[in-house]
């Protein structure tokens, strides 16, 4: 063959793709294309292994798992650990470890498909509150359903009379261990749009609540009282016979409160960087803020710990978005026990932004952030928080020891002092817990204590074990405030009449005094509260500090 056919051949070899090379031999790139599609498979796999162990985390134990186990699934290495600790998960609530079956493993996963078949509406059924509670709880033993609402005879303790509801329902539990006998739940469809919301009153599920004249109480009808008396509008006639006589003691706001908390657990955690400053004790602390915490009885076996935390916006950096000066600011916070155990994780983002012709006032604003947990009694915990300006990446760490007080007994007993900035009602349409919320009044504290000359000292506390006149079925109390400077008497006022008193109940008694600053001088003081019971003679006492100043640049606090 001459030279010139056999590059004609070679030439068409290249242009069909076959080259000239032995049939044995592989055909050029084959093996870097192999490796190639090894480790896409592989990270493929690796992926899908990864979304795995999150789902079973965030959405299938998402309502049992306990905090230890959580804090200790997301240190684990590699996926031969999570197997076996998803394993041994499931064995620790094995009910009986001889059979082959998990009788809880099967329980839980039924409960869960039943939710998302039953319960889902814009949401999946398992992030519902109806699916939250039938997933963690179980099947009630009674469901009164009302999906269509309409004509609804309100029962004896809801004030009688005919009114016109939102679809609804109410869930009967006989009893729920830590939470009590006789448990009911009642989620009303305000939205008309299948997601049901657990209820904080029995009046939320009242669709003629805001038409005059339309669905009244017996009471009502009767001229007895009017639609402004009932709790739902004004929480502070809870316990008055005159304008209500039908609540039940666990329709009390208090009592309320108590079993959401006992209900619903905390919220997953997203700000792992700042949770990380926490466990690797961090020392250094370059955005200063500064935090309370005060403690209110809630029931017999847990108190209510409103953790406060407040800091200058002068100290945050604003970065310009469109026409708006922002600030963005992360909150981490955990609540450990001596033993390392974790009762309470928490997070928040504090945004703030102006306008350019309000942004220099802004700047000399405050941002102020509450978390309410709930604590067992007599015991001491551990707080962690740790704040980050996103913008700047400046970040302020607090660690402290927490003693949590114990209420109990039949003595005489006050909650600790806090002193507001403001006081004002819940507003209605509230149907969750906020910051700031404690019954029926929304109690923004004054983190630092510090005031300025003419400002109105405003404190806020509860009595507990008071004695009610069973004839007037009020108590009757005789408080004292008392200002002091180095032990002595600067300035008092006291109440005989009562006037004082803000609501109460067979638990509790809210007494808010109002001080004015216009003749205290510049300085460091003490406020003593005291609470003397005209019927058992008993008297109680609690004390905090504050200090006046010298009047500054006006500053608002900035609540986000």
């Amino acid at each position: 063959m001459s030279i010139r056919p056999l590059l004609m051949l070679m030439l068409l070899s290249l242009v069909l793709g076959t080259g000239l090379s032995r049939p044995s031999d592989s055909p050029p790139g084959s093996q870097q294309a192999q490796q190639s599609k090894k480790k896409k498979d592989a990270g493929r796999e690796e992926a899908s292994r990864t979304a795995y162990y999150k789902k079973w985390l965030d959405e299938d134990v998402v309502y049992i798992i306990s905090e230890e186990e959580k804090k200790v699934f997301k240190a684990l290495q590699n996926d031969e650990e999570r197997e076996s600790f998803i394993e041994q998960f499931w064995l620790r609530r094995d009910p009986d470890p001889r059979t082959s079956e998990n009788e809880f493993k099967e329980e839980h996963y039924r409960r869960i498909a039943y939710s998302n078949e039953r319960y889902a509406s814009g949401i999946p059924g398992w992030k519902s509150d109806r699916g939250r509670v039938y997933i963690v709880f179980g099947e009630p033993a009674e469901i009164e359903s009302h999906p269509s609402g309409g004509t609804y005879e309100r029962l004896p303790w809801e004030g009688g009379g005919t009114t016109s509801t939102y679809p609804f329902e109410r869930w009967r539990y006989r009893h729920i261990d830590g939470i009590g006998d006789d448990v009911e739940i009642e989620f009303v469809d305000a939205s008309m749009s299948g997601e049901y919301r657990m209820a904080m009153s029995a009046d939320e599920k009242d669709a003629l609540m805001m038409v005059p004249g339309a669905g009244l109480t017996l009471n009502e009808q009767l001229g007895i009282s009017n639609r402004a008396d009932r709790p739902y509008f004004n929480p502070t006639n809870a316990n008055d016979p005159s304008k209500t006589g039908y609540l039940r003691a666990k329709d009390m706001p208090f009592e309320r409160m108590n079993q959401y908390f006992s209900l619903f657990r905390p919220p997953q955690i997203k700000f792992d960087d700042l949770k990380a400053l926490v466990t690797t004790n961090v020392t250094y602390n370059t955005l200063p803020f500064y935090v309370r915490t005060d403690f209110i009885r809630l029931g017999s076996d847990k108190v209510l710990v409103p953790i406060t935390l407040e800091l200058y916006n002068r100290e945050l950096e604003f970065k310009k978005e469109l026409d708006f000066n922002r600030a963005i600011v992360n909150v981490y916070g955990i609540v450990t026990g001596l033993t390392g155990r974790i009762l309470s994780e928490f997070e928040h983002t504090i945004t703030n932004e102006y306008l350019d012709d309000h942004f220099e006032q802004g700047k000399q604003s405050r941002s102020i952030f509450q978390k309410i947990v709930a604590l067992p009694p007599g015991q001491r915990f551990k707080l962690d928080l740790v704040v980050k300006d996103v913008n700047s990446e400046k970040t302020g760490v607090y660690s402290r020891g927490m003693a949590v007080p114990k209420f109990d007994g039949e003595a005489l007993q006050t909650s600790s002092i806090i002193l507001a900035n403001s006081i004002s009602p819940v507003p209605t349409n509230i149907d969750q817990l906020e910051q700031f919320m404690l019954g029926d009044l929304k109690v923004q504290p004054n983190v630092r204590s510090e005031y300025t000359l003419g400002q109105m000292l405003i404190p806020y506390v509860q009595v507990y074990n008071a004695t009610i006149d069973q004839t007037s079925l009020k108590p009757e109390l005789e408080v004292t405030f008392a200002v002091k400077s180095a032990g002595k008497v600067i300035e008092s006022m006291q109440d005989l009449a009562g006037g004082t008193i803000q609501f109460f109940s067979g638990q509790r008694i809210v007494v808010i005094g109002k001080i004015p600053l216009k003749e205290i001088a510049i300085g460091k003081y003490t406020l003593e509260i005291s609470v003397t019971d005209r019927i058992s003679s008993q008297t109680a006492m609690a004390a905090t500090d504050f200090s006046v100043k010298e009047p500054a640049v006006k500053q608002t606090a900035a609540v986000q």
